[in-house]
Parts: structure tokens; sequence; C-alpha cells
């Protein structure tokens, strides 16, 4: 296993394993890795030879009072369970690699970060394109993949993928769970006991709605409504619950046969924000 900490040195090595005929799949990670992330790397090794894991907490995508300083880092673990998934190709840059002290020009996003996650994290999806868009032409990946956990950037980075004209597929893996349904999160290591025994109550809401979608409810306005006074009953504050078009990512009151939705939402457990999500297709 290579670990890469400059941008030549990472290009050099995928060059290397290009030259041997090997497909690349690439897994860009903040690090602080979990069941989740060695998911999402054993995915890439179903679609090529070569896998290069990215380690690096972006400082774009935090906003002034998120948790940047003090977001979850321990490169040596992350490197060992990279080196027994057999991950060939780990890019751990320093700061000063990726960003030059001044910054001419950034990428707007039109209508697709205004609700969800975008609509409480201004400037976050910026973050994470600026980022995204960086990696991809160190690595100029064959596939890439990301979870379906975080399907909003899931959704925008896709969208920038096909209007920026990366050669590059985007593949989406299923949300790691614990037992109790809450979904893998490097951040749920802050949660106490009793926030811990709450959170799990996000993916349940999730559940019913779509059940009752599923079953037949074409307006679920009262449905959310009555799950988000049930998860601020457990404890939890709501900062979105609500019923998603999976191409245009705004809320909708309606839902149509032949449509792809999504069932999503983001609560705070105590400080930590947690967020999950159910795809729906009719």
């Amino acid at each position: 296993m290579e670990i890469c900490r400059t941008i030549d040195d990472v290009r050099q090595a995928v060059k290397a394993k290009r030259m041997e005929g090997n497909r690349i799949s690439f897994v860009p990670t903040m690090g602080a890795l979990h069941r989740g992330h060695l998911s999402l790397i054993r995915l890439a090794r179903e679609n090529a030879e070569t896998v290069v894991v990215s380690i690096y907490v972006n400082p774009t995508q935090f906003g002034p009072n998120e948790d940047f300083d003090t977001y979850p880092r321990d490169l040596e673990s992350d490197i060992e369970k990279c080196r027994k998934e057999g991950v060939e190709i780990i890019f751990a840059p320093e700061h000063e690699e990726i960003y030059t002290e001044k910054k001419y020009l950034s990428i707007h996003i039109d209508s697709l970060n205004s609700s969800m996650c975008g609509a409480s994290r201004p400037g976050f999806f910026e973050g994470v394109l600026l980022i995204v868009n960086k990696l991809f032409n160190i690595v100029q990946p064959d596939s890439a993949v990301f979870g379906q956990k975080d399907i909003q950037q899931f959704q925008i980075i896709s969208r920038m993928v096909q209007e920026f004209n990366h050669d590059i597929r985007m593949i989406m893996g299923p949300i790691e769970r614990a037992n109790d349904g809450l979904a893998l999160s490097s951040r749920n290591q802050y949660l106490n006991v009793e926030e811990r025994q709450a959170a799990p109550g996000l993916y349940r809401a999730l559940r019913y709605v779509k059940q009752q979608i599923l079953n037949g409810v074409s307006t679920p306005s009262l449905l959310i409504k009555h799950q988000k006074s049930e998860l601020e009953a457990k404890g939890l504050k709501i900062d979105y619950l609500d019923l998603f078009s999976m191409q245009t990512l705004q809320p909708v009151k309606y839902v149509e046969e032949g449509s792809k939705y999504i069932v999503a939402g983001a609560v705070y457990a105590g400080d930590t924000r947690l967020i999950d999500n159910l795809l729906i297709e009719l």
C-alpha cells in the first residue's frame, strides 16, 4: 500500500497502476473510518483492480460554528483499516497541498442545495463540490463511491460529474446501520448514553413514513408532522423531516406513481447532528 502526501505522488502512483491495465475506483473520506466507510471500500473493490482512498478533513465544508477543530482524526488507525481492506493507494495530503492562500474561483449551485442539509448549512455543498472536483482532477478515477447516507451530496456530485463532463461512474453504497437501525457516522462517537438511546428514533420515523406511502398514502404531511412530534418527545431537536423529489431535491406535497422520492431527516441529539434517509420508488 502506498501512502501519498502530495498531488504529484498520488498522480504517479495512479499512473503506474493504469500502466498495469488496472481500473481505478476512488473513495473520498474525511477519515475517522468506520464500518460504513469499509463497506464503500469493498464496493469500490468490486468495480476496479485498484482502490484509492483519500483521507482529508476539508475545511471548506464546515460552517463557522461547526466542528472542524474537534472532528475526529486518527490517521494511523485509518491507514491500518485501509491496509486490512487491501487498499492500494491512500492520499492523505496536508491542507497546504490542497488549497492556496487565496482562492479566486468558486462553484455555484442552483436550487439543489436550497433544501435538506443545504438549507441549514449554507456554503456546505459548495465546499463539498470544491474539494471533490479537486480530488477528481487529481486522481482521475474510473469510478467513485459515495454513501447513500449523504444522499443530497451524492445527487449534487452526480450532477457536477454530468455538467462538468467528468469521465467518472458514480456508485452509491447502501447505508450501514447499527443493530438498532442508527446510521453509522463518525459523529456518533459524540453521543452520550441517553442520546444514543434516542438516536435510532429518526430511522424508525423515516421507516414508518415510507411504509405508509407504500401502503397508499399520497399526501404524507400529517404523517410527517406526527413523526416530528414523536421525535421531539424523545428529546431530539428537528432540523428537517420531509419527503423530497429524488431529481430536484425539493420537498413534495403529493406522491405520484412512477416517481422516485427521498424521505429524509436531520435531528440533533444534544449537540450532535444526525442525518438519515430512505429511498422510495413508486
